[in-house]
């Protein structure tokens, strides 16, 4: 009998305490991939970080133990276990319920970061085990859960206590659910690298970090008094620098802000936002508020000095930014962020308050330190010598009519102008190219087939990535310029296109190819990437044909050993060494129509690790490169 198909009351579901976090956890986290993973920890760090910032925490443990699971130990007031109102001790509705926990009392916390009250219930959901320990009162009070729910009894709904002690503090120990997580192994390097970055943003703090999971344990202390000034060094420290680091720190309308500023002799800027310790990837008012403040006032100097005439235009922006590193550094009451994972800060008045500070502070300084200040102007100088050269050269024939092909003719574009449901496949090869193009849906995916390996950008001028053709003719396709300050500064609303889909072979030369796009995409328009829109397709590796049933598609070697061992019956397995390979059809089933294919889109956490690593990796020293490849030779994933 065919099940009813009905949508009445008893349709609704209600996902009761933490089971709404299990079912989705990317809503909380992000993702169930190594990134989602590793928030877990800085979750659980950020609100130890929160006690310090609150004047009661100057020590934080973070263990990542032998059998997976990781601790974290301050030395704080310690989560209350006291009864609560809602008639169990607090610390069991902080990791029972949502949106309970200290953040949304202004005389528990006057700043925060966090996931808006959510952190520790999230994390509880998404362990196979919890345990905490509260050091409060002379006592250690204890609990424990498994999957979100309490195995500890309570004592007349209090938490028992398992020993006596002097300290106080939070220790919580926890085991990801591999039901959960795709991976569960912390990444170390990512873990270190945060850890890092809150000791610069904090240097009253210092984080106790061990690896008990290597055969030689691994112990560093991460202590930065030097604070963000230490922050800046560190991300110029391979680069020739032209002056000391510059700092500034300044209060408005309640919010503290903090700025460390350093030029170096490059053409690209680093400028770095936080707001109460949390990295905002796509920066945000704080960063707006700083950029127009700063620019305004060296245009006003530049004048003052004679550098600009009557005559001359002001510098842009990126004129005065090029060759700049900064942090930026707030904190704020009640921020709001664009988004769960607090990519961008939302809040008007951040804008004004850095503005305000930017503006008072850095005229103080270069009103007595000319020479830095000429040092910077020179910089702008330079930059808008080189914007006005490329502009008369017409060198980057960066301006051609909308939805034009682009200069090597061979961009098939697609029939729609929505940009919202369009999408770029950029394809390695012509004969895979001829195939995309054939099997393709025209009207809303476009095709651009590129001849090899593109110019790695990282070694190369800006003259001569701006001459390449490939290049040339992706900007054109895409259609929101490039970088600032050549011609057709960047412009993420003129992208005509929702998805760029890097498509190469799945071989180390393929690998190559997709890693060098990153690094053009990553180096000049970095905006696409943080706003997720670049993705990697990803072709099948081998096709298993049973002598009896249905033909599979298979996309890795754990899905082939999957197959063999569920396949009953003989099988011929065909691999794929290409997509000029596959026919037409083949390349839609498997890698272009969206109800089938698989994609990965390109993420970045952590901008200061994702800029030294491209640097190591891409870039014209081959010493780093080299220990790099003997650190993570046993993560490689050989093609042989």
């Amino acid at each position: 009998m065919a099940k009813k198909n009905t949508y009445d009351a008893s349709s609704i579901s209600v996902l009761e305490g933490l089971e709404a976090v299990r079912k989705r956890p990317g809503m909380y986290i992000g993702s169930v991939s190594r990134k989602g993973l590793n928030h877990l920890i800085y979750e659980i760090v950020d609100n130890a970080v929160d006690e310090h910032l609150a004047g009661f925490c100057d020590h934080i443990q973070v263990i990542l133990e032998k059998d997976g699971s990781c601790t974290v130990k301050d030395n704080g007031r310690g989560i209350p276990v006291g009864m609560h109102e809602k008639g169990m001790s607090a610390e069991r509705l902080v990791f029972t319920t949502l949106h309970a926990g200290g953040k949304f009392d202004d005389s528990a916390y006057k700043t925060s970061g966090g996931l808006h009250g959510v952190g520790s219930s999230v994390v509880n959901a998404l362990s196979t085990w919890l345990d905490v320990k509260v050091s409060l009162a002379g006592y250690i009070h204890h609990d424990r859960y498994e999957r979100g729910v309490p195995v500890v009894e309570l004592e007349n709904g209090l938490l028992p206590t398992i020993g006596r002690t002097k300290e106080t503090g939070t220790c919580i120990s926890f085991l990801p659910d591999p039901e959960i997580f795709e991976k569960t192994r912390f990444a170390e390097a990512e873990v270190k690298s945060r850890l890092h970055e809150t000791a610069y943003l904090n240097p009253k703090l210092t984080i106790h970090y061990e690896d008990r999971r290597l055969a030689e344990p691994e112990i560093i202390d991460y202590h930065e008094p030097e604070g963000i000034v230490g922050f800046v060094r560190d991300l110029n420290k391979k680069k020739e620098v032209l002056h000391e680091p510059v700092y500034f720190s300044g209060e408005s309308e309640g919010i503290s802000v903090e700025c460390v500023f350093q030029y170096v002799n490059e053409f690209h800027e680093n400028v770095l936002g936080f707001c109460n310790n949390i990295y905002n990837a796509e920066g945000g008012a704080h960063l707006t508020g700083f950029k127009t403040t700063f620019t305004t006032v060296m245009n006003n100097y530049a004048r003052e000095l004679g550098v600009l005439k009557e005559k001359d235009d002001n510098f842009t922006g990126a004129d005065i930014r090029n060759g700049m590193t900064a942090v930026i550094s707030i904190k704020h009451p009640d921020p709001r962020f664009e988004g769960q994972t607090k990519t961008k800060l939302d809040n008007q008045d951040a804008s004004r308050a850095t503005s305000k500070v930017t503006g008072e502070e850095i005229v103080l300084f270069f009103d007595r330190n000319l020479e830095t200040l000429k040092t910077v102007l020179s910089c702008a100088e330079k930059s808008a010598k080189i914007r006005k050269t490329e502009e008369k050269a017409k060198t980057n024939l960066l301006t051609k009519q909308k939805y034009s092909f682009d200069s090597n003719g061979k961009l098939a574009n697609c029939e729609k102008r929505d940009p919202s449901v369009c999408e770029i496949f950029i394809v390695e090869g012509d004969s895979a190219g001829g195939s995309a193009r054939m099997g393709r849906d025209r009207s809303f995916q476009a095709i651009l087939p590129i001849r090899g390996k593109i110019l790695n950008v990282e070694k190369a001028t800006i003259d001569k990535v701006l001459a390449n053709a490939e290049i040339k003719a992706m900007i054109n396709a895409f259609g929101c310029g490039f970088s600032e300050g050549y011609g057709n500064d960047f412009d993420i609303t003129k992208l005509r296109y929702d998805k760029i889909i890097i498509m190469a072979d799945a071989d180390v030369d393929g690998a190559h190819i997709s890693t060098l796009l990153l690094t053009l995409f990553y180096r000049f328009m970095p905006e696409l990437i943080y706003e997720g829109h670049v993705y990697i397709a990803m072709p099948p590796l081998y096709k298993a044909i049973p002598a009896k049933g249905k033909e599979e598609y298979l996309y890795d070697d754990k899905a082939l050993e999957k197959y063999r061992k569920t396949h009953k019956g003989a099988f011929t397995l065909q691999r794929y060494k290409g997509l000029g390979e596959m026919d037409a059809q083949q390349l839609w089933e498997t890698t272009l129509d969206p109800k089938t294919r698989y994609l990965k889109r390109v993420e970045i956490e952590d901008a200061r690790m994702a800029s030294d690593v491209t640097e190591v990796l891409m870039g014209t020293e081959v010493p780093p490169r080299k220990a790099f490849i003997y650190q993570h030779a046993q993560d490689a994933q050989l093609d042989v």
